[in-house]
């Protein structure tokens, strides 16, 4: 297996790759699967469109499985986390007074949508979450009026992971729709939407799951199907889609009421060939596996002086490793490693190292050792 996988991931040994949290490699298998499908569509266009249906098909029943969904109904693809958290926010009958609550750790994609209902009344609230209880900040910040709440599961700066199963009880108890916006989570750390019973889910497959940008999951609630308002209209979002002569029409009764035009199949026949691996490997395995290198990650950083961590390490479940290191600018620092070969993100004011499961130990050490040699 372990073979296997390494042949899946034929990474240039000139970089260290560790900013999965930001834009992910892909597998071979993804690769080969766009190969095919260029090549069919150069030399035989789309005579086998009915073919590469059944890949979007089977794409749904595996970010079904993937989130442990109740149906394939519930699942809709969007260009991008963005347009699904937009598709949610303007399908929602708002009053005014209505609250939302976000964290303050948020990125910018799970904060402007919700911030632009301000024209209709809407009040964001900012909860300032911390390690020891995330979950509780957010309940603490509920009131009467709150209406939603929206929250990573895991921050993008500090990989900090929320409890979303507490979470879910405690907006449950309180009649409060929640929304997570998974990017940083799906593909390395298991979801179980049975236990969360999310109302929605969003996130784009660019990053933990290892896929082209400009395709994500947009998973909403079979009892909220009907009821979102709809704003965009074309001839993929009707029930009777392939009767073109028909002058009636009705939404679909499933989450495609929402994809109003030709679906991305490029996206999706990428995203398929990536999932297949994942699933086939198994999210659990995955999670386990990244865990033992970032741990790893974190056993070599330490031996830096005056490097100080801005995740919190002792209960890290997550890919992401943010640290700063004491006398040096972090903006500056993160350009240099880039440029010797070291590919990371500066966020949250420190460089974010985030590998995935298939990272070598000898990657690893060779982005610290790189490290060294820049500060010395």
């Amino acid at each position: 297996m372990i073979d296997q996988i390494n042949k899946q991931f034929p990474q240039s040994e000139a970089i260290c790759y560790l900013n999965h949290a930001a834009v992910s490699p892909w597998p071979k298998c993804a690769a080969e699967a766009l190969n095919r499908f260029a090549e069919e569509n150069v030399t035989l266009g789309a005579q086998h469109y009915p073919e590469w249906l059944k890949v979007e098909k089977n794409l749904r029943k595996q970010l079904c499985t993937l989130i442990n969904a109740e149906s394939t109904r519930e699942i809709g693809l969007a260009k991008n986390t963005s347009e699904a958290l937009s598709i949610i926010a303007y399908g929602l009958d708002w009053q005014a007074g209505d609250e939302i609550i976000i964290s303050n750790q948020e990125f910018p994609s799970n904060r402007i949508v919700w911030e632009s209902l301000a024209s209709l009344g809407v009040k964001l609230v900012s909860a300032e979450i911390h390690e020891s209880d995330p979950v509780e900040a957010i309940r603490l910040a509920m009131t009467p009026r709150t209406r939603l709440v929206s929250i990573s599961s895991v921050q993008y700066a500090n990989g900090m992971t929320i409890d979303l199963v507490a979470l879910g009880k405690v907006c449950r108890k309180n009649q409060i729709l929640l929304c997570v916006d998974a990017i940083q989570s799906l593909g390395a750390i298991p979801f179980d939407q049975q236990q969360v019973q999310a109302d929605f889910i969003v996130a784009d497959g660019h990053k933990w799951l290892m896929a082209a940008e400009g395709l994500a999951l947009m998973y909403i609630k079979a009892c909220h199907i009907e009821a979102l308002k709809l704003h965009q209209f074309g001839w993929h979002m009707v029930a009777d889609r392939g009767n073109y002569d028909s002058l009636a029409w009705e939404p679909a009764k499933d989450a495609t009421r929402f994809e109003c035009g030709s679906p991305n199949m490029l996206g999706i026949n990428v995203l398929n060939a990536s999932l297949e691996l994942i699933l086939s490997i198994g999210v659990s395995n995955i999670h386990r596996q990244l865990i033992n290198r970032c741990q790893y990650l974190i056993d070599q950083l330490q031996s830096i002086p005056g490097l100080q961590f801005n995740s919190n390490i002792q209960t890290l479940r997550s890919g992401i490793v943010n640290f700063t290191i004491k006398g040096q600018d972090s903006a500056q620092l993160h350009q240099r490693l880039m440029q010797n070969g070291v590919i990371c993100a500066y966020r949250g004011g420190g460089i974010r190292f985030s590998p995935h499961f298939y990272t070598k130990e000898q990657t690893l050490l060779r982005a610290v050792d790189t490290l060294k040699k820049i500060l010395d």
